[in-house]
């Protein structure tokens, strides 16, 4: 969906100036930031949250108060370039997931660097992969869900599991995954005066404190640059005006090369995860996340 010029500019100037509201240089504060912001947006009547513990780490449910589909689950990552984000902070997604879906969506809360660099985060994954194992549920009861830097965990979980032989889930959906950590995407310098989001700066940050720059080409750190052979359908969507948009058409590229069933959408005149954003065209894009999810649960 496009929009026209003027009203566009006026959105994306909003956003810049929510995002540099939340956004702080004490990571502590960038972290609180973000939560009460998923607190205000993410709290919706219709949904019912669950807290669920998992050795330690925080996981929770989240579900539509009605009546709804119990046989498929959604693993949700959060983003926040692998140093901030959290389960509230994604709330501002996974409640509009559990209700465009009527699917119940587990989110965790994965260890953050500086603090836990690579791979701790991978590592976690596992564990939240694991403990649906453990509920019952085969792989393929499982859509593996999210967005930027949980776009990339996605598709980190999914290789890892390949790589140890074991069962893929039954699908992907990655919102502006953020696949390739060597930065090599032309949109890196051709969308960088319009993003409202993302800089280079902030990127920087995230991969210094995530993992050493000789391993940046690491398919379980780069998506970009694994073995995508027999990966289950895969749903991508992404901002047009945003520096990750190469991030995502040359995954999308990719795997079509790999014979992966996959579908891109690029929205015009969006920015990075603009499906948080509490608008028509958020919650129309998580119509279509929904629509791919049905379509491979048939």
């Amino acid at each position: 969906m496009a929009w026209g010029g003027r009203a566009n500019q006026n959105l994306m100037n909003v956003i810049r100036k929510v995002h540099n509201l939340v956004e702080a240089e004490d990571i502590d504060k960038h972290r609180q930031s973000q939560n009460s912001l998923g607190a205000v947006l993410g709290n919706r009547k219709d949904t019912l949250i669950r807290e669920t513990p998992i050795d330690g780490m925080y996981g929770e449910w989240v579900s539509v108060d009605r009546a709804h589909m119990k046989k498929y689950v959604i693993l949700y990552c959060h983003g926040g370039g692998y140093m901030t984000g959290s389960s509230l902070y994604a709330r501002t997604l996974t409640t509009k997931l559990a209700t465009s879906t009527s699917m119940d969506v587990f989110c965790f809360d994965y260890r953050l660097a500086p603090e836990h660099p690579y791979p701790a985060a991978v590592e976690d994954a596992m564990r939240a992969w694991n403990y649906l194992m453990l509920l019952g549920y085969g792989a393929r009861d499982v859509i593996v869900a999210g967005d930027s830097a949980g776009g990339n965990m996605a598709l980190s979980l999914t290789l890892k599991l390949k790589e140890e032989g074991r069962l893929l889930p039954r699908g992907l959906v990655l919102m502006s995954p953020w696949t390739d950590l060597t930065s090599g995407g032309r949109s890196h310098r051709t969308r960088a005066a319009l993003d409202p989001v993302l800089d280079k700066e902030y990127l920087d940050k995230a991969i210094a404190a995530y993992v050493r720059e000789d391993a940046l080409t690491n398919p379980l750190i780069s998506p970009l640059f694994g073995d995508f052979a027999g990966f289950p359908p895969t749903y991508i969507q992404v901002g047009d005006n945003e520096i990750l948009l190469n991030d995502a058409t040359e995954l999308h590229k990719k795997m079509i090369k790999e014979n992966v069933s996959v579908k891109l959408d690029v929205f015009k005149g969006m920015w990075h995860v603009f499906q948080m954003s509490p608008f028509k065209t958020a919650y129309e894009a998580m119509d279509k996340n929904a629509e791919f999810i049905y379509d491979i649960c048939r």
